[in-house]
């Protein structure tokens, strides 16, 4: 769980933000949330997205998927729209067998929206980034 480097949407500044915390990633210049994009695999998901004291956006995605890569970005931007309020954590289905299993991945992109543990929502599939978005607002949005 190596910290990634994340730059401040509001100043700029390069800030390491880990991958697993038990509050919200904040600029260590400007003081203002910051983006918390992290990966996972079988061993350290629980860290990482179930214990995770904000919402999660989990990307199930594979390198050779073409769909992934067009949706990756998408979710890059919703991640950084919502700094400090969710995080998104990408997990390679090729190095995540188990996980792919447990959670019942069928096809990729698989997106997952957890909180406290619970998935509140999954959908599989590429989408556009307005459906992607309202996805997203729609599944927080049962989240209290």
């Amino acid at each position: 769980m190596e910290p990634a480097l994340i730059t401040c949407p509001s100043c700029g500044k390069t800030n390491r933000v880990p991958a697993a915390a038990s509050g919200r990633p904040r600029c260590g210049n400007c003081k203002q949330g910051l983006p918390w994009i992290t990966a996972a695999g079988d061993d350290d998901f629980a860290v990482v997205a179930e214990q995770s004291p904000v919402p999660v956006l989990v990307d199930f995605w594979a390198a050779w998927c073409g769909p992934c890569r067009m949706v990756s970005p998408v979710l890059d931007k919703l991640a950084t729209e919502r700094a400090g309020g969710i995080k998104l954590v990408k997990v390679d289905v090729d190095r995540a067998p188990r996980l792919s299993s447990r959670f019942d991945v069928q096809a990729i992109p698989t997106l997952m929206v957890m909180a406290g543990g619970k998935v509140l929502a999954k959908q599989a599939g590429a989408a556009p980034a307005p459906a992607l978005r309202a996805w997203l607002d729609s599944a927080l949005a049962g989240h209290t």
